[in-house]
């Protein structure tokens, strides 16, 4: 304790000293701004007090907390930082005491006017901790006292730099508990499998955008992997130490989803029994993923444009403006542009959210994957069955080549997982456990021998398409197989060497990394 402090009488030191443990004291965020404020004002025997929290990438001062006549009206309120007697005591990083305010040039009306309070006299100090500054702490109008005088500026001093250690660390423990709420929300997910054209370039997409902040618009039918798409764009980006949140829009109706979205205060409607932290607050600092983005309600859609404008927010039945540091990925199976011709979507949130659009291909367009996602699949699949992992028959994997897949990936998934178990002791995935959808749709050979005479040029090009199809999946199976050794590989599939690799050359293959 310096030497201002160890001149102190007893009776303020033990007021400091009350108040430095019921702030160390407390752990919720809210909670420590409440008690901040609440101990200023009672160790500096003031009518008011406030807590200003420093945005410094924005430059702005926020109102976190105050007490006093009409302070409920500030709360939430931002500035720019350079502004008022508080931005003088983050300017020069020392206590000011201003006894007429309405004589220093600096002092700002406005805040009265919202109040209907009349400032005579202001207290202003840092909140700096490791010397980074996190904000200032205010006390107004000192009671039975006409002003401050020095011994209170000094005392304030002390006060500010006992209580700036445990703001930094109800901060700390609030990013914390974020992220682990974050991390416990977000679902593992796997990035996307595939060495097709088609899943190469979205991916590579991915990892472009993912170096940048701007917002991300994944297009893809229902289950092509628009939410592993997202999250390799979060693991991919400087985000990835910060919580990925996922909400589907098209799950919760509008008031429940606007709940999700921006949190809501205690009382804020029936069943509001304490405050909830929305998925915006969730993933401060990270990447929220929005999908189904196609389903939310107009009244949705504009409160969703205000975050992404002015990058704040308010929660539900409450007036305290939060800021918003989010990336956001938003994901649509629906045409939007067609949705915003026909009024069922804003034209400014379209524009906002399609900074960066990336279409997803639906299964059948990169068929070619079928045998590594198989493969990834079972791998995922068998031990948590407690089986070993199945083989595939040639049989198998020709019907799975032939079949049009509209649930795509995850109708694929929950093939591969019906048939590891009905696969059991067999050990091998054949035609007799596969969907009859997928086998019916299946060509028989006799099928295909009429394709193969057929005078159609259209169907004999749709024969050849398959058919190479059908080979590079044989391929590819045989060398994942044999870790691609491709010795071992070429006599698996019954062709040289020299063949094998003249058609790893041809399908444009490369070993998965």
């Amino acid at each position: 304790m310096d030497q201002t402090a160890a001149q102190l009488d007893r009776s303020t030191l033990m007021a400091l000293v009350d108040a430095s443990r019921a702030i160390i004291g407390e752990f919720e965020l809210e909670a420590v701004f409440t008690r901040l404020a609440e101990h200023a004002a009672a160790v500096l025997q003031a009518e008011g007090a406030s807590v200003l929290l420093f945005d410094e990438p924005r430059k702005k001062l926020v109102f976190a907390t105050a007490i006093g006549p009409g302070a409920e009206a500030i709360v939430g309120e931002r500035f720019d930082a350079e502004l008022g007697i508080a931005g003088q005591a983050v300017k020069n990083r020392r206590a000011m005491c201003v006894n007429d305010v309405r004589a220093n040039r600096h002092f700002f009306p406005g805040i009265d006017a919202k109040t209907q309070m009349r400032t005579r006299g202001i207290l202003a100090a840092p909140l700096i901790h490791q010397d980074q500054v996190l904000g200032v702490v205010e006390v107004l109008n000192p009671v039975d006292r006409e002003a401050f005088n020095r011994r209170d500026l000094e005392l304030f001093e002390v006060f500010a730099n006992m209580v700036s250690a445990a703001l930094a660390s109800a901060q700390a423990y609030d990013r914390v508990s974020r992220q682990n709420i974050g991390h416990a929300a977000g679902r593992q997910a796997d990035r996307p499998v595939g060495q097709s054209a088609a899943i190469n370039h979205a991916i590579e997409m991915c990892r472009k955008v993912a170096l940048s902040n701007a917002t991300v618009l994944l297009y893809g039918e229902t289950g092509t992997g628009k939410e592993l798409a997202a999250r390799s764009i979060h693991d991919y980006s400087e985000r990835r130490d910060k919580p990925f949140i996922a909400i589907n829009c098209a799950a919760l109706p509008e008031t429940l989803l606007e709940s999700e979205l921006f949190g809501h205060e205690k009382g804020a409607f029936t069943g509001a029994t304490a405050q909830k932290l929305g998925r915006f607050e969730l993933a401060s600092g990270g990447t929220l993923f929005l999908d189904e983005i196609g389903e939310i309600s107009p009244a949705i859609q504009v409160k969703l444009l205000r975050v992404i404008q002015e990058r704040e927010f308010v929660r539900v039945g409450g007036t305290k403006t939060i800021t918003s540091d989010v990336r956001i990925v938003a994901a649509t199976n629906r045409d939007l542009k067609r949705e915003m011709e026909a009024g069922r979507f804003r034209e400014d949130l379209y524009y906002r959210l399609n900074v960066f659009p990336i279409e997803l291909p639906p299964l059948r367009d990169r068929i070619e994957d079928l045998p590594l996602l198989i493969e990834h699949f079972v791998k995922q699949i068998a031990p948590s069955l407690g089986v070993a992992p199945p083989m595939v028959t040639d049989a198998a994997l020709s019907a799975l080549m032939q079949y049009d897949w509209p649930g795509n990936i995850r109708e694929l998934r929950n093939v591969v997982e019906r048939c590891t178990l009905l696969a059991g002791a067999s050990g091998g995935i054949g035609v007799e456990v596969l969907p009859r959808e997928i086998v019916e749709q299946s060509p028989s050979s006799a099928d295909r021998a009429h394709s193969a005479g057929s005078a159609n040029g259209e169907a004999d090009a749709n024969s050849a398409s398959k058919l190479a199809e059908h080979e590079r999946a044989l391929i590819v199976k045989a060398l994942n197989e044999t870790r691609w050794n491709q010795s071992a590989a070429a006599r698996t599939l019954g062709i040289s060497r020299d063949h094998l690799r003249y058609r790893i050359k041809k399908y444009g293959l490369k070993r998965p990394k």
